[in-house]
């Protein structure tokens, strides 16, 4: 390790060189306080930034063992000091001049959402990791080393003393991150001793500020529990919470038009993440394993057993082994719903407006037009009721337009200017008076898993892969495009990121012909979970732009990579 010293008189040697000598930084250097890290350098002042790392050492840091002696605490503290050095290093922001991204500093951009990235790391003994982007500054292409100097040795350094040492940060603050995070694990744990698949917390905010905007809607309704439905809960922190208690089975959200009925199922859908404080939705909690349902037309599907819900095709195709490139609304929804379960998914959400009509519902007047025998498709409706007897897949659906779930639903919720009522009672009296057919379609065999990965899948362990990621809709691997736009909990850029990653490790080290999707996602799951999102990075260091996806995203991602071969 060199000193600062060192690295000053390094950068004041190349000054006006050519920008390939900034190949000599690479390496590490002893600072007051931290050491910095260049990991990797950029060839060009207008190529991607080079990569920069800063590690402060335990002791010098000095954050108390018990803010970050559990995981969940320790991802909470990451995040909330990753948003604040983020804040502080937006202020510097091509403050130092030059072409191309000279000057740039940039960290990772965190959402509503608490999620464990690379970007900022706490290992054991308290040690504080950052990993951050810089633009090498430069004139044209001549090294502008004077610049560099101002962000190393005058921006920097004040960036990582304001936000990454305790004695800096406000005590108190730091202590609610860490005993919110504990109250949100309290509430996940309670979820299944209680038998919920959801809890909503009295004066939640659900609306968002606006389409583009996940930051909470101001003058919005606080959300109010029904009497019947209100559960008290007794935090460690917070102390006594009451909410909304959304039990297993088969619940029915409605309501008329815009009185908040897709609002509270986003917010259940986004519950399976834990939330920053003043989002509103801090004490929104789902099942963790929930998934979103919908149609999703022109998506491919491999070896899929759909013939839970889709049998008897007039072309004579094999629904126990389903494929196609090119998905219709009512095939992709019933894949959707096979992999869910695949995936191990405890609860359903599903948006009627998001739906196949025909997959979910057949009325009176269409059974009677159309023989059983001469549809080929079994609808939800039929089989909602089987998922939870059977499987324990509880499901929440949102209805604007279709009375006949009133007769499968254990519990009916109307949404009323932005506040639930239970309306249950009600709702099955009203139901009694318009009687559905009560024939039900024989029992579904128990959908099968069985579908190896072949070793041809993909690209060569010999190429070379480029990855690139666009937004949160896909993930581009060579000439190969997964298409994620309408995997809905996907919340961040960086998870695909991740999620890419995972499919060339996977790719690499696990497509073997002998593995199961299945078993696949669980060696993936479980690499994770141990080792962290440094065990799929392979290069000479770890890269800032990854943060942690769900088991259910990374089937969802292997799903619909077109290019595997099952």
């Amino acid at each position: 390790m060199k000193s600062s010293v060192e690295l000053r008189e390094l950068l004041n040697r190349i000054d006006h060189r050519g920008y390939p000598a900034y190949k000599d930084t690479r390496g590490t250097y002893q600072f007051e306080g931290y050491i910095l890290s260049i990991d990797h350098v950029q060839g060009d002042p207008f190529a991607a930034p080079s990569r920069v790392s800063v590690h402060v050492p335990g002791k010098i840091a000095g954050f108390p063992t018990d803010l970050y002696d559990a995981p969940h605490k320790k991802i909470a503290l990451q995040d909330y000091l990753l948003r604040h050095f983020a804040r502080q290093v937006e202020a510097f922001t091509f403050k130092a001049k030059g072409s191309g991204k000279s000057g740039l500093m940039s960290v990772s951009r965190c959402g509503q959402e608490i999620l464990d990235r690379t970007a900022c790391e706490i290992e054991k003994g308290g040690k504080v990791i950052i990993r951050m982007e810089i633009g090498f500054p430069a004139n044209g292409r001549t090294i502008n080393s004077r610049e560099l100097i101002k962000i190393l040795f005058d921006f920097l350094p004040g960036c990582v003393k304001k936000s990454l040492y305790y004695q800096s940060l406000n005590p108190q603050n730091v202590k609610k991150t860490a005993e919110l995070a504990e109250d949100q694990y309290y509430i996940r744990n309670e979820l299944p001793k209680r038998g919920l698949a959801a809890f909503v917390a009295n004066g939640s905010i659900l609306p968002r500020e606006s389409g583009v905007s996940e930051r909470p809607m101001r003058g919005a309704v606080a959300f109010q529990s029904p009497a019947s439905m209100e559960v008290e809960l007794q935090l460690p922190n917070h102390g006594p919470l009451k909410g909304m208690g959304i039990k297993h089975g088969i619940t029915l959200i409605v309501g008329g038009g815009y009185h908040g009925k897709s609002t509270l199922l986003k917010a259940l859908e986004l519950g399976v993440y834990n939330h920053i404080a003043g989002d509103g939705r801090e004490y929104v909690i789902t099942d963790d394993t929930a998934v979103k349902i919908r149609a999703e037309d022109g998506r491919s599907i491999k070896q899929v057993d759909i013939s839970m819900f889709i049998n008897n095709l007039p072309n004579g195709k094999d629904t126990v082994h389903f494929c196609t490139e090119d998905a219709s609304g009512s095939t992709s929804q019933a894949a959707n719903v096979i992999e869910a379960m695949e995936a191990g998914t405890n609860v359903m959400l599903i948006d009627e407006d998001t739906s196949a009509t025909n997959f979910m519902i057949r009325d009176e007047l269409m059974q009677r037009v159309v023989n059983r025998d001469s549809e080929p498709i079994t609808p939800f409706i039929d089989r909602v009721q089987e998922l939870y007897q059977e499987y324990r897949i509880s499901t929440i659906l949102v209805a604007g337009s279709s009375g006949s779930y009133f007769h499968k639903a254990d519990c009916v919720i109307q949404m009323d200017h932005y506040l639930p009522k239970d309306i249950t009672a009600f709702a099955k009296k009203e139901a009694a008076a318009f009687p559905i057919p009560n024939e039900l379609p024989e029992a579904s065999k128990t959908p099968s898993y069985a579908r190896a990965v072949r070793t041809d899948a993909g690209f060569k362990k010999n190429d070379r892969i480029k990855m690139k990621t666009q937004g949160k809709d896909s993930i581009l691997l060579n000439r190969d495009t997964i298409d994620l736009r309408y995997v809905e909990q996907l919340t961040d850029t960086e998870q695909l990121h991740t999620l890419g990653s995972l499919v060339k490790y996977a790719q690499f080290h696990l497509f073997d012909g002998k593995k199961t999707l299945s078993q696949v996602v669980d060696v993936l799951d479980k690499l994770l979970e141990e080792k962290g999102l440094s065990a799929i990075c392979e290069g000479s260091y770890i890269p800032s732009g990854l943060a942690m996806p769900r088991k259910q995203e990374i089937f969802a991602c292997l799903n619909r990579y077109r290019a595997l071969k099952l």
